[in-house]
């Protein structure tokens, strides 16, 4: 049964994180469309700082003039974090002697930090230096945030501009999301973190003895700076290996539901900023509440789920009452922990204090659900919202279908183009997933890395390519993934699970810019009420199910099947 602690802390999160949404998304509107006080007076330095990376401010891109230098900076990206993994043995901040990272390894965290998913097939405090942490992982962390976040307010552009040959400039995005919001964001939570107990220092591993007079090595590092856009940026890579149930990331019930919370901020505040853009706040309400709707349905449901203890613990003599609490913090509880799982799956964050492989099996299904629905309730910074856009499109094409009408949206007619491209956004990722995971099944080296049978080791390997290619990075722990198969099956992921649905967004925004606006008629369908929200969330539950309801089946559900009938 469900506890009021449980409903209580979600309706908690979710009445902060309504305050919170006006100001921040007013504030992301006006940084990118270069209307806020603080980008006026800062125009100078950036113009100064364009000239110097040998960009023309001023010169509006095309679609596919955004999608190259998208392309082209992430694969620099790529290299440059590639490279100083491998050189970081002889590069400073090294207080460990970390030897330099093997190159599958490095390619695959590489890859993973770019397109912002930061699967980690390793244990940071054992293998990256404190150099390697910040200069490579956490830059990329600030700058794959960047590019989300970029690419969303192009697909509004698209839907607000009218004839329009061009939807923006990169470089100028890129610039004032990481210099106006991410890095003030960035430096005010991580002090708050420290306050709060998150190490930050650039010291060597200390040498302690614990209560019971063992002696450990405590790992130090800078470590709030980087937690504080791990999760604004909804990156999710943890600077230890056991993530944010380190006390050292994460010490204090405050810092738990504060970092729950910076997960969201920014995705929730773009659907404001896209009512302001198209001129109709009602508009960015909808998505929000599609959004919140398909949210607190899947989290009610881990709750409900992580209220019944296993029936197995039980039969050795547990209080039932008690709930699932293995591979819990105690600090957290199961509804602290319950909750995160939730806002990390729903938000391609990744981040987790809590093992994932040891939820009840029908609470395992809600992080693998949210992840396969797109990522889209609230989804990653950008991501999020023009993956819940493309479904918007796709849910007043069906609308259209219904009643023999030319779809439209927002006053821009959707045609086979628009169409076309969001079946790719929708549909690649699963194509990865459900090939990948079928791939590695068949596989001696697919099924090399699996620590469990039967239909939970199912349930890891669909797990690892769910949060591959829809670029989330939590695991469900018990497969051994750093081998060069994973390293290279699910770096592949990442980087098409990224960069193809991206590329289909900027595609779309494209097409939408170049169209006139046409005013709304008597057949119009409304996008800004109940009924679009239930449509909505129709469109995104129906599309989830029919593609991975048979997988699910022979995962977590065929465990819960098994496990309360005893065997």
């Amino acid at each position: 049964m469900i506890t009021g602690e449980a409903l209580l802390l979600l309706a908690l999160f979710l009445g902060v994180l309504a305050l919170t949404v006006v100001p921040l998304g007013n504030y992301l509107a006006a940084v990118l469309e270069g209307e806020s006080r603080v980008v006026r007076r800062g125009l100078r330095v950036e113009r100064a700082v364009m000239r110097l990376a040998g960009a023309n401010p001023d010169a509006g891109m095309s679609w596919k003039a955004y999608a190259l230098n998208v392309l082209v900076f992430s694969t620099l990206g790529v290299l440059l974090v590639y490279a100083l993994q491998r050189l970081q043995a002889v590069l400073p901040l090294n207080p460990q002697a970390l030897g330099a990272v093997t190159p599958a390894l490095a390619m695959n965290t590489a890859i993973s930090f770019v397109t912002n998913t930061n699967w980690q097939a390793y244990a940071g405090e054992a293998t990256m230096s404190h150099f390697t942490q910040m200069a490579a992982l956490a830059v990329q962390n600030f700058l794959s945030a960047a590019t989300g976040i970029a690419v969303a307010f192009v697909l509004m552009r698209g839907f607000a501009r009218r004839e329009s040959a061009t939807v923006g400039n990169f470089w100028v995005d890129l610039y004032r999301v990481t210099i106006y919001v991410l890095l003030p964001m960035s430096l005010v939570f991580a002090l708050i973190l420290v306050g709060q107990g998150v190490v930050q220092n650039f010291s060597a591993a200390h040498a302690v003895t614990g209560l019971e007079g063992a002696r450990q090595s405590m790992p130090m590092g800078p470590v709030a700076s980087q937690e504080a856009i791990k999760m604004l940026g909804t990156n999710g890579g943890g600077f230890f290996n056991a993530n944010s149930s380190h006390p050292f990331e994460n010490p204090t019930p405050l810092s738990n539901f504060l970092q729950m919370l910076s997960i969201f901020l920014i995705p929730a505040a773009l659907c404001r900023a896209f009512g302001k853009l198209v001129g109709e706040a009602r508009q960015g309400w909808a998505v929000l509440g599609a959004m919140t709707v398909l949210f607190v349905m899947m989290t009610v449901v881990l709750f409900a789920a992580e209220a019944v203890p296993n029936p197995a613990v039980v039969a050795h003599g547990a209080d039932p009452s008690l709930g699932n609490l293995e591979g819990k913090e105690v600090r957290f509880g199961i509804a602290g922990s319950s909750l995160f799982a939730a806002i990390t799956t729903a938000a391609s964050c990744g981040a987790v204090n809590a093992m994932h492989s040891s939820l009840m099996p029908l609470g395992g299904l809600v992080p693998l659900g949210l992840m396969q629905l797109g990522e889209v309730a609230f989804g990653g910074v950008g991501s999020g919202l023009y993956g819940m856009l493309v479904f918007a499109l796709m849910a007043v094409f069906i609308a259209g279908l219904m009643i023999g009408r030319t779809p439209e949206y927002l006053g821009k007619k959707i045609g086979s183009f628009e169409i076309r491209m969001a079946s790719v956004a929708i549909l690649l990722p699963t194509l990865l997933v459900l090939g990948g995971t079928a791939l590695s099944v068949l596989l001696e080296a697919g099924r090399a890395g699996l620590l469990n049978p039967g239909p939970h080791g199912f349930s890891e390997i669909l797990y690892a390519f769910t949060s591959a290619a829809n670029n989330n990075g939590s695991a469900f722990a018990g497969l051994s993934a750093n081998t060069p198969y994973y390293n290279t099956m699910l770096g592949t992921a990442m980087w098409l699970g990224r960069f193809a649905p991206m590329i289909a967004v900027l595609a779309i925004a494209g097409s939408l810019a170049a169209k006139k606006r046409i005013p709304a008629g008597d057949g119009t369908l409304p996008t800004h009420g109940p009924l679009f929200i239930i449509l909505l969330t129709g469109t995104v539950l129906i599309v989830g199910a029919l593609t991975y309801l048979p997988a699910l089946a022979l995962g977590p559900v065929a465990e819960h099947l098994l496990l309360f009938t005893g065997r």
